[in-house]
């Protein structure tokens, strides 16, 4: 992930930070990463109930650190209503530790989003743990074997799944996108949102496969997106910080949503505004919004065409304040600005673009990333 401008560098997460984290996260998270203020409520109790969270950058880990993330797996129209338990987010690092048999010295963020950017700040406030300031995708996937980790050889088993009942199951599987398809059935009998732990690596694999930098990029646009701190126009600020740009500003007039094989899958159409009136914008969504078609105003058939594709960053942020919108959040009458903005680097690879470019959601279009980036 690459900003315009340097994030700050965290160096301890405490409740004015959860703040911060919660209003960025949700932007990196391109719409899904679960509710910003779910994983802010978790977050902040477990910080006033422990303490603050010490925070590891991530060239700091020790080759032997023994590195266990933890999120929420499911749907996160499912989240909104289904709140985990106190305790459920130590318990599925309790139990891979105990299988493992390993002691953990550190937790981690599997990927950015309004949930599972802060889901790692309650598990480190309870468990006692320092946390490390990266993640897994730079960004937000709905697969589990979406990670960059997946490319630099890190299995996602044995990873933990655990409901707020108290059941618990271990997976151990062949590869990661059995881990997936395995702990997504799981999930679904849990009730389509579980808490999970997986991904355990040492302190070298972690430096290899995560994104550096994660929670102080989140923290740093949190702050850009305080009232007032991002003029008159802060969805082009959003973007300029990330170094990319706004598609189009928009009205959202129809939103098709359902919740299908433990994932929130859907379309939202916009109607242009402003500059852009007499254009049609489509969003497809599977937890996040994965690829735009566009139809311009000088159209006069049904022809569209792809202008953004994951694995680039496809946001929704209110025009007015800049806060991103969830896909379980997005309704008619919404007033949009869509921006993109360039993913990792090494998402760009011929590996990565097979793991999460537009073929891997079952689209038989190219991918349409933002120019100037090279992998």
């Amino acid at each position: 992930m690459s900003a315009a401008t340097a994030p700050r560098q965290l160096r301890e997460v405490g409740l004015a930070e959860v703040r911060a984290i919660s209003r960025g996260a949700a932007v990196l998270g391109t719409g899904g990463g679960g509710d910003p203020h779910i994983g802010a409520l978790m977050a902040a109790a477990a910080i006033r109930a422990y303490g603050p969270v010490a925070l590891t950058p991530l060239a700091e880990l020790p080759d032997d650190a023994v590195v266990l993330p933890v999120a929420m797996m499911g749907a996160p129209t499912v989240m909104v209503e289904k709140i985990p338990s106190a305790d459920q987010v130590g318990r599925a690092v309790e139990a891979l530790t105990r299988h493992l048999g390993l002691g953990v010295t550190h937790v981690a963020c599997i990927e950015a989003g309004g949930v599972n950017s802060l889901v790692p700040v309650a598990a480190a406030a309870e468990l006692g743990l320092p946390l490390v300031d990266g993640d897994g995708m730079g960004r937000a996937f709905p697969e589990l074997q979406q990670v960059l980790l997946t490319l630099t050889g890190v299995r996602a088993t044995p990873m933990s799944v655990v409901d707020e009942k108290g059941n618990c199951a271990v997976l151990d599987t062949v590869d990661n996108r059995w881990a997936e398809r395995l702990a997504r059935s799981v999930t679904i009998d849990m009730g389509c949102s579980a808490m999970i732990s997986n991904y355990a690596m040492d302190g070298a694999a972690a430096r290899r496969g995560l994104v550096p930098g994660t929670l102080s990029l989140a923290a740093s646009l949190g702050d850009l997106l305080e009232p007032g701190a991002a003029g008159d126009d802060p969805a082009a600020a959003v973007a300029e910080h990330l170094g990319g740009r706004v598609l189009a500003r928009a009205k959202v007039i129809d939103v098709e949503r359902r919740t299908t094989t433990g994932f929130a899958r859907g379309t939202a159409v916009l109607e242009g505004s402003g500059c852009d009136v007499g254009r049609t914008l489509t969003i497809d969504f599977q937890n996040e919004n994965l690829l735009v078609r566009d139809r311009p105003a000088d159209r006069d058939d049904d022809g569209e065409r792809v202008i953004a594709t994951a694995p680039d960053l496809i946001c929704l942020l209110d025009t007015a304040t800049g806060a991103a919108i969830t896909t379980e959040q997005l309704r008619f009458g919404h007033r949009v600005s869509v921006i993109v903005a360039p993913c990792d680097p090494r998402w760009r690879s011929p590996e990565g673009l097979a793991l999460a470019g537009p073929s891997a959601f079952g689209y038989p279009d190219d991918a349409v990333l933002l120019e100037g980036v090279s992998a």
